[in-house]
């Protein structure tokens, strides 16, 4: 079966995130999130699947490459334009990066499913095709009710007694919304749906295709089921999803490691002696990593990969990057470091580099994309200020 995964968007909501790496590739707990979906797809038998790019394409085709080793077939749709003989990445909008590839090869020949790439899902996807089938609909949109403080994130939509859509709301304000049924960005189409979507512009599915399709009366379904979606739509949402799933509200999600006391995980390769040290569960520390005798770590909190956190250094409902130094003394409390950036989990958002006694690592030839580019090659020996948080970090070797 036939499936394409949403990559192309510039994440302008989980900026500066999104600056070092396109959303799909954020990753929880060391795996960017649209693995899994892949993954997924490939649980289903979905196994020719095209991913639309345009923002940091080359980081999302250069980590999965042909697919070969999730055991499906992958292809790329590039969505950029050229200027002054150089490619400039312009996003053709969901629907149009799907009428993009069924204008240059009719891929979409059968029942297809089209999902976003920033999610994490358990979705039963046997279950959501058979129903599609069963309603012998042009389009399908699988949702799901949300507290209605939380409507305007999301497009909402409201089906009559038969589930056929009557209405779809791009984003509502919460009180202008019809409903607390969300779209979770997950759709099976039929291949008539191009009939309704224009070529070579901008067009969107939840802003411009589905209005049209209830505008248009078209047999268009929503099914609501039961399943877990995890989402990474916004900074906070990062380690949001982060500290649920070592808090074990995500059941089924795997924690990577070896958990050696109940609640801390830790990779291979570590230099960690928990009874020396002051871990306070859940803890995950990734492979590579070193935690010195004398160190606090107080979960939720992550380690990640090749990480030193040296002595006297205190760690608390944190989630930090791979190849970072804590030296003594650091204080890094209620913060996500992710590439050049320090997030405070209440929407704060300070650059390292503006951080005192701060050190910025060197550019590193590395495949997990958890690790941000640095902008400046002297980068690492500026020294700059900070206030509220005391924290060293330096170059590992």
């Amino acid at each position: 079966m036939k499936g394409m995964i949403l990559a192309a968007g510039k994440g302008t909501r989980i900026k500066p995130i999104s600056d070092a790496m396109p959303k799909p590739m954020i990753p929880i707990l060391g795996k960017p999130v649209m693995e899994s979906m892949i993954e997924l797809f490939a649980k289903h038998s979905i196994d020719k699947i095209v991913i639309n790019t345009s923002h940091l394409a080359e980081v999302i085709e250069n980590y999965f490459g042909d697919g070969h080793h999730f055991n499906v077939q992958l292809s790329y749709s590039y969505e950029a334009k050229e200027v002054n003989g150089k490619f400039v990445s312009q996003a053709l909008g969901s629907a149009g990066g799907m009428r993009k590839v069924q204008d240059f090869s009719g891929f979409f020949d059968e029942t297809f499913v089209v999902v976003c790439g920033d999610a994490w899902i358990d979705l039963d996807l046997k279950q959501a095709i058979e129903h599609h089938k069963k309603h012998g609909g042009l389009a399908t949109i699988i949702t799901r009710e949300v507290d209605p403080s939380e409507v305007s994130k999301y497009g909402v939509v409201v089906t009559d007694k038969f589930n056929q859509v009557t209405s779809f709301q791009e984003k509502p304000a919460a009180e202008e919304a019809l409903s607390n049924n969300i779209n979770t960005g997950i759709y099976i189409f039929e291949p008539a749906i191009f009939d309704f979507i224009p070529k070579n512009i901008e067009f969107d599915i939840g802003s411009d295709l589905f209005p049209l399709l209830v505008e248009r009366q078209a047999n268009f379904y929503a099914i609501k089921m039961d399943f877990q979606w995890l989402d990474v739509g916004k900074v906070k949402d990062v380690w949001q999803v982060t500290s649920d799933i070592l808090n074990g509200k995500v059941k089924g999600y795997p924690i990577p490691g070896t958990q050696v006391s109940p609640g801390i995980w830790v990779g291979i390769n570590t230099c960690v002696d928990i009874t020396k040290c002051k871990i306070t569960p859940p803890v995950l520390i990734h492979s590579g990593s070193e935690v010195q005798d004398g160190a606090t770590i107080i979960g939720p909190a992550v380690i990640g990969a090749n990480c030193v956190v040296e002595s006297k250094s205190l760690v608390s409902n944190t989630l930090i990057c791979d190849y970072i130094h804590l030296a003594n003394d650091a204080y890094i409390v209620n913060k996500t470091m992710f590439g050049d950036y320090l997030l405070g989990h209440d929407g704060y958002t300070q650059k390292l580099t503006e951080c005192q006694y701060v050190h910025i690592l060197k550019n590193r030839n590395v495949s997990r994309p958890l690790l941000a580019k640095s902008n400046s090659e002297d980068a690492e020996n500026r020294p700059l200020k900070s206030t509220g948080t005391s924290a060293i970090l330096q170059q590992v070797k």
